[in-house]
This record gives structure tokens, sequence and C-alpha cells, in this order.
């Protein structure tokens, strides 16, 4: 899945993207560290992985988007 890097903090690991549709998902370090980035700023396009359903849907990867 697509989505658009929304907030970053680089202390934490942790920040949010936006979905096509303007959801805001948060992420956690584990999500970022799988994804082998050091960094990431907002706006940036990337690719996500998700577990889980509403509510308790969680980010598992967030990676840049290679075209």
């Amino acid at each position: 899945m697509q989505a658009t890097a929304y907030t970053y903090d680089s202390e934490t690991r942790s920040g949010s993207v936006l979905l096509d549709d303007g959801t805001p998902v948060p992420f956690e370090a584990p999500a970022f560290d799988a994804g082998g980035l050091r960094l990431l700023r907002p706006g940036q396009r990337v690719r996500i992985e998700v577990d889980g359903d509403g509510a308790s849907r969680r980010i598992t990867l967030v990676t840049l988007q290679t075209f």
C-alpha cells in the first residue's frame, strides 16, 4: 500500500503517514526500522505494510516507494 509521510520524529523513529484518502495512520520505531531507512521527510511517498483492520490496524513496515 502507498502513503505519504506526514510526521517523523528522528529521536523516537516514529511518526505518521497519510493514506491516499487523507486518513492519518501512526507508525512506531519497529515499523520504521524494518524498512531500513535512516531518515524520513514529510511529503515523501512511502510504501507501507499493515496488520489488522479498523482501530487495531498498525503499520509493520515503512520504506520508500520506488518505481
